[in-house]
């Protein structure tokens, strides 16, 4: 999943701790192969650091099966590194295959403006039948979500939600979703990124014993429900409208609810 809510300006890229060249540019530019985890740093800290770095073990497992992964104390060490004296920034690190074979990985780290996590108005989303690849990874293979998305747009959407050949809901372009039923919060059971901020949620809810449940949704499951709100690193409780003709009018309580999950969850520096 890439980012449509978009970060600011880098400010630089580093891979392997060191300034990037236009020859390792160019190579993540154009070898569509790799994955990446994308973080708010607030204070040298981000939420769930163990999730984001347990997502590049697992992701490189998979993508890179016989490499040398980078370790996770690596990996912190040239995040720390790439933000400089930063103390609030928008992190993402990408582990790509070194140059000439797939024997080894490259760690690039950009770092560029923090993004506040405000939400943007209520969305109106429409879905749309795509199956990611490889739906469990944050891998850098973006274009089909990224041609949905903009053909969305162009539709008159501000957004887009898609489901699998079998009807059921799965993701959003670059985020989670969640539902209410004025009782529980429901996520939907398909394959998907588990993203972090999804996980973090769950975890925060639990905290504050509210009920919550995975449940197989379709567009037919909606009318049943009051409230949709939308979810990834830029925000945690993004308010969603309608979805295609449906209207969901609680938001508000949806997001309130997720914002105090979201309050529950610790912070780890880096140093």
């Amino acid at each position: 999943m890439g980012a449509h809510w978009h970060d600011g300006p880098v400010a630089h890229v580093e891979i392997n701790g060191a300034p990037a060249s236009v020859d390792a540019i160019h190579r993540a530019a154009t070898w569509n192969y790799g994955h990446f985890t994308s973080m708010q740093v607030r204070r040298r800290a981000t939420a769930g650091l163990a999730f984001h770095l347990s997502r590049l073990r697992e992701a490189s497992a998979v993508l890179f099966p016989g490499a040398a992964a980078p370790s996770d104390h690596r990996i912190i060490e040239l995040t720390e590194h790439a933000l400089r004296a930063d103390r609030d920034a928008s992190v993402r690190v990408t582990v790509l295959p070194a140059p000439r074979d797939m024997s080894g990985t490259d760690v690039m780290v950009s770092v560029s403006e923090p993004v506040p996590d405000t939400a943007r108005p209520p969305l109106l989303v429409r879905t749309v039948p795509y199956e990611r690849e490889l739906p469990n990874l944050k891998h850098v293979a973006t274009m089909g979500l990224t041609y949905h998305y903009l053909e969305a747009r162009r539709a008159g959407f501000d957004d887009v939600l898609f489901t699998g050949r079998d009807g059921v809901l799965r993701e959003g372009s670059v985020w989670n979703i969640a539902f209410w039923d004025g009782e529980r919060v429901i996520w939907p059971e398909a394959p998907m990124l588990d993203g972090i901020t999804m996980q973090l949620l769950r975890l925060g809810l639990r905290k504050l014993g509210v009920p919550q449940e995975r449940r197989r949704l379709t567009d037919d499951s909606l009318a049943g429900l009051s409230a949709a709100a939308a979810m990834n690193s830029h925000c945690p409780a993004q308010p969603i409208a309608r979805v295609d003709d449906t209207d969901l009018p609680g938001h508000a309580a949806l997001t309130a609810l997720l914002r105090r999950a979201w309050r529950e969850v610790p912070w780890d520096r880096f140093s």
